[in-house]
């Protein structure tokens, strides 16, 4: 028996948080099992942190479609490269209220069924501590650390050096 696999698999982040005012750029790729068409279809939509209805973002056919009209009107971009499975967006100057879940639909028939890839977007006022900053603090100490003791050892082979002379003076004294 044969185990039914989606045809379309799109990818995205999970969860991402971003600071108020700031640009982010909505990563989201496919694959499919059929070449790239001419009748390649990227739908992106939103649905608010409220529940309310969902809002079409971007429409993709050939080209980008931006939306004459609600929330992201001129503030999302096409950041995509289709000949590279790249179905980006750029969404300019993020708000608290495009809190919420923003989906990515890739159709390429005869692949038209798979998984919807779904973001999660927080904005926030400031930057929390993340892993990036962890990473930071902790080579920071390291090449500190480094220092401190690369320091330590030309002290102390100063001081030894400095000894040395001193009971070979002493020596040379006594002879």
């Amino acid at each position: 028996a044969l185990w039914p696999v989606a045809a379309m698999e799109v990818h995205t982040s999970k969860e991402v948080n971003a600071v108020n005012g700031t640009n982010l750029r909505l990563k989201c790729t496919f694959s499919s099992s059929s070449p790239i068409s001419q009748h390649l279809s990227v739908t992106w939509n939103f649905q608010p942190e409220d529940l309310g209805s969902h809002e079409l973002v971007l429409y993709y056919l050939q080209e980008p479609y931006n939306l004459p009209t609600g929330r992201f009107k001129e503030r999302v971009t096409w950041d995509g490269n289709i000949e590279r499975n790249d179905v980006s967006i750029m969404i300019w100057n993020l708000q608290p209220t495009d809190n919420g879940t923003f989906t990515c639909q890739v159709k390429n028939p005869p692949d038209a069924d798979g998984v919807i890839g779904e973001v999660r977007l927080r904005v926030v006022q400031k930057v929390h501590f993340s892993e990036i900053h962890f990473l930071a603090v902790a080579i920071g100490s390291a090449c500190a650390l480094m220092i401190i003791m690369v320091t330590v050892v030309i002290i102390c082979r100063h001081h030894r050096k400095k000894a040395q002379e001193k009971r070979i003076e002493v020596t040379g004294t006594e002879l």
